[in-house]
Order: structure tokens, then sequence, then C-alpha cells
């Protein structure tokens, strides 16, 4: 499992997918990610990083990508379907999952353990109806042979996906250091900046302080999933990399997820 020190920043930052910023330059990236069954090193470079202050959670990545591509353009379309970054934040019997492209369509899903979720508890809300139309079982990526058909491999078996979760003042923006869908011109990549309010977060703070307490950790997963065609053949699965292997096909695994532990501020970033 991978570790990872978030700093303080000590003003906001203005969210427009600009990685320049002495913030995010300052900060401290993550190394290159790596295959997420293998841990060995991912085809094209890619890093992330998270600031914090008393309002929001910050999180960036910088993608190498020589041709920058995206076809998704509706919200909460299946976004992993192109080549697209992504978020996931433990909330212990909960999680949350972020994807974004290079158009920056974006796609939420909030999942509670199914063995967390009793009639008359804390998730037995309106918001979390289980018999709303886009209220699914979800039993984990890419498993649907022999004892695992039904409850995915997870020791925790399945969990409600709630596909109509919108996070609260989500900001999402990238920035594309090429042109986009143009296969004759060789592009450099892309970069994301997110920020998500600590008053969003009270699903997912599992008792913990909001904003938090400087030690505090969280468990974070950074990911990429690159959709590749060799000689025109669409690899199958896409090639998932992460800042920490999983040593699985599955980025459900909140157990193998990034250990984030929030620091107090070591350094006046500022913006310009």
């Amino acid at each position: 499992m991978g570790q990872y020190s978030c700093h303080r920043v000590d003003s906001p930052l203005i969210i427009d997918g600009d990685l320049t910023k002495p913030a995010w330059q300052n900060a401290l990236k993550s190394p290159r990610f790596v295959d997420m069954v293998t841990g060995g090193p991912a085809f094209y470079d890619t890093r992330s990083a998270a600031l914090w202050d008393d309002t929001n959670l910050y999180i960036a990545f910088w993608a190498e990508e020589p041709f920058v591509t995206a076809t998704q353009t509706e919200r909460d379309a299946i976004v992993f379907l192109d080549n697209d970054l992504e978020v996931f934040i433990d909330g212990g019997d909960c999680y949350y999952e972020l994807e974004v492209n290079a158009l920056n369509t974006i796609y939420e899903v909030f999942f509670i353990w199914k063995d967390a979720y009793q009639r008359g508890g804390r998730f037995d809300v309106p918001q979390f109806d289980v018999h709303q139309p886009r209220a699914m079982t979800f039993g984990g990526d890419y498993d649907r042979t022999g004892d695992s058909f039904w409850w995915g491999r997870h020791p925790r078996g399945l969990r409600w996906a709630f596909l109509d979760y919108d996070m609260p003042g989500l900001q999402t923006a990238v920035q594309v250091d090429g042109q986009i869908n143009d296969p004759t011109h060789v592009d450099k990549g892309w970069t994301l900046e997110i920020a998500i309010p600590w008053q969003s977060l009270t699903w997912l703070a599992h008792g913990r302080s909001l904003p938090p307490q400087p030690g505090d950790e969280w468990r974070m997963f950074f990911g990429r999933f690159q959709k590749l065609t060799p000689s025109g053949q669409e690899i199958q699965p896409h090639p998932a990399w992460a800042f920490n292997k999983h040593g699985v096909y599955d980025t459900h695994m909140p157990q193998c997820f990034t250990r984030v532990r929030f620091e107090e501020k070591k350094m006046f970033f500022g913006q310009d």
C-alpha cells in the first residue's frame, strides 16, 4: 500500500487545470504510476498530487499522452471507455468514485457496502433509496466467473452503487498540451485539477474531523485507464495504472488504496 503526505496550502486554489501554479509546482508529486496488477512500470508517465485547506481537498494529475483522445461528452457516461483519470475516496462503510476524461466529462458513483446498509441505519435515507432506478448492486471489476460470480472477490461481498450521486460543490478542470482528437499531431499530454469541499464529504468522514486534523489519514485511489489499439486491435481490458499496486485488476479495493496523511502546511505556496 502506498503512502502520501498531503500538505496544507495557504490560500484557495483557482480550479482551471493549470498545474504551473506555484502551489502545484511545490507540492509533493507521487511516484510514476505503476501497473495496477503487477506493479511494473506504466507505459506513459502519470503522477498525482494533493493539497488541502480548511475548505477543500485539492487533487492534481499530470498525464503523458502522445495522442490525447476523448469521446464521452455526457455527464455520467461510461468515461472509462475513454482514457481517464480516477479518484476514489474510502469512507469505511462506503466510498466515492470520480472519473474524468480529457474533455472534462465526469462520471461519479457512490458505493455503500451491502453489509453496512441496514433498515433504519444511517444510510437508510431518501438520498440512498435502493429502489431508485439507478441504484444497482455491484461486485467489483472484471470478476464474473466461478465462486465469485454473484458476490465478487472482495471479502465484504456486494455493495450498492448509486449512479445518480453528484458530489456537492465538486470542481474539475482539464488542460490539454496538444491537439485533442487529432491523430496527426503528437501531444505532450493533459492535466486535471480537482477540488472537493470538505463539507461535502460527511458521508465519507467515518467519524473523522472535517476538515482533517494534522496527522489524520484517509485512504484514496489515484489511477488511470488507458485505451491502446496496437495494429488496430484494442487491448482489453484497458491497461490500468495507479499510485500503487493492487495485485488484481480491480480498482474497488479500499484496503489497497493509498494512505493519504494530512500534514500542517510546510511552506507558503500562494498563487501568482
